[in-house]
């Protein structure tokens, strides 16, 4: 089907999860992962994906950029300008999709909680990007990250043609998504790490505001031995099962580097993490654990726990989802306007 409606998992992503979790696989996917796109008025989608080299300006609506081409894969992300668009630079919005980092896409529904953000971006005359990135098990651990960083690189590089304020970049994802966000936002990806970096060498990949949205914390935790669903793919993306392992070894040294926790110091970017209670996908002790290691380290960060809310934030039995999706949506964007006041407001260059 058209990437306008919704579509069936890869078959090699159906392969991979049957059997005994199947049934939860199908409904966390079609509550996070399977996501239509919203189509602002006056949208319009470009047939054939532009490229960095001489992008020219986009308008207000949905364009398709290529951003990378790591591994021989053109790797995509959609850009949603407001209509008028911004006669200055204004802040930009990167949503990482989820999906165990074997599937997902960078389809989004005007529904969800990243759909209703979304808009609100839009409404407040600031651009919004969902990014595709590279999925295991063709593409291992760091592939995800490395595509993430790249297409954060490529936003700077193109700030004028897409209208976005480069020193005010902030960056929503879920589940794995929400991983790898924060570690867009810790892991020590500045100009030094960038500077070899390929495309868009240079330009830095860090963002100044996440939105967590029950993304993995510490892939290195005995928390894991209680979350058997993400153990089935855990070993096509990095090679092994997620846990304490063997220390000193390769497989170790992978969860520990592929950790947000690892790089929690000082001066991060302020977070909000958002976290079902009845998770039972990604451990809650993981975002509350990340939460309390910023706070000690003196960030800021807000950890907002959903009641009778399972991965994805779908409901379980015992009451209503609290907060609903639409007062996590409205409490997420006024957080990102409270993080990222435009700091360069200088004119746009259509």
């Amino acid at each position: 089907m058209s990437r306008h409606g919704k579509r069936e998992l890869p078959r090699r992503v159906r392969l991979s999860v049957v059997g005994a979790v199947a049934p939860v696989v199908v409904t966390v996917v079609a509550s996070s992962v399977l996501l239509v796109p919203p189509t602002p008025a006056g949208a319009h989608s470009s047939s054939t994906p532009t490229t960095a080299s001489g992008l020219a300006p986009v308008g207000p609506g949905e364009t398709t950029v290529t951003y990378c081409d790591d591994g021989g894969v053109a790797e995509t992300l959609d850009v949603y300008e407001p209509n008028p668009l911004p006669s200055t630079r204004v802040p930009v919005i990167v949503y990482v999709h989820g999906g165990g980092w074997v599937q997902g896409d960078s389809a989004i529904s005007s529904g969800s909680l990243v759909g209703q953000l979304a808009r609100t971006i839009e409404a407040r005359g600031w651009v919004f990007v969902s990014i595709d990135y590279r999925l295991a098990p063709r593409f291992r651990w760091p592939a995800q990250i490395d595509d993430a960083a790249c297409a954060v690189r490529f936003l700077r590089a193109a700030s004028s043609a897409l209208h976005i304020d480069p020193g005010a970049v902030g960056a929503i994802g879920d589940s794995a998504g929400g991983q790898i966000v924060s570690l867009l936002a810790l892991d020590p990806r500045g100009a030094d790490a960038d500077a070899d970096a390929g495309a868009n060498a240079g330009q830095s990949s860090g963002v100044q505001a996440v939105v967590d949205l029950y993304g993995p914390a510490d892939l290195t935790t005995p928390d894991w031995a209680h979350a058997p669903l993400i153990q089935v793919y855990a070993p096509e993306v990095f090679g092994t099962t997620l846990g304490p392992g063997s220390a000193g070894t390769p497989a170790a040294h992978v969860l520990v580097t592929a950790s947000p926790i690892t790089y929690v110091a000082e001066d991060a970017p302020a977070f909000l993490v958002v976290q079902g209670e009845e998770d039972s996908v990604v451990p809650p002790d993981q975002s509350a654990e990340l939460v309390t290691r910023l706070r000690d380290a003196g960030d800021s960060a807000t950890l907002v726990l959903v009641h009778h809310a399972q991965h994805g934030l779908l409901p379980v039995a015992g009451g209503p989802v609290t907060p609903g999706i639409s007062t996590l949506a409205v409490e997420a964007a006024a957080f990102l306007v409270q993080h990222l006041r435009p700091k360069s407001p200088h004119p746009s260059r259509r």
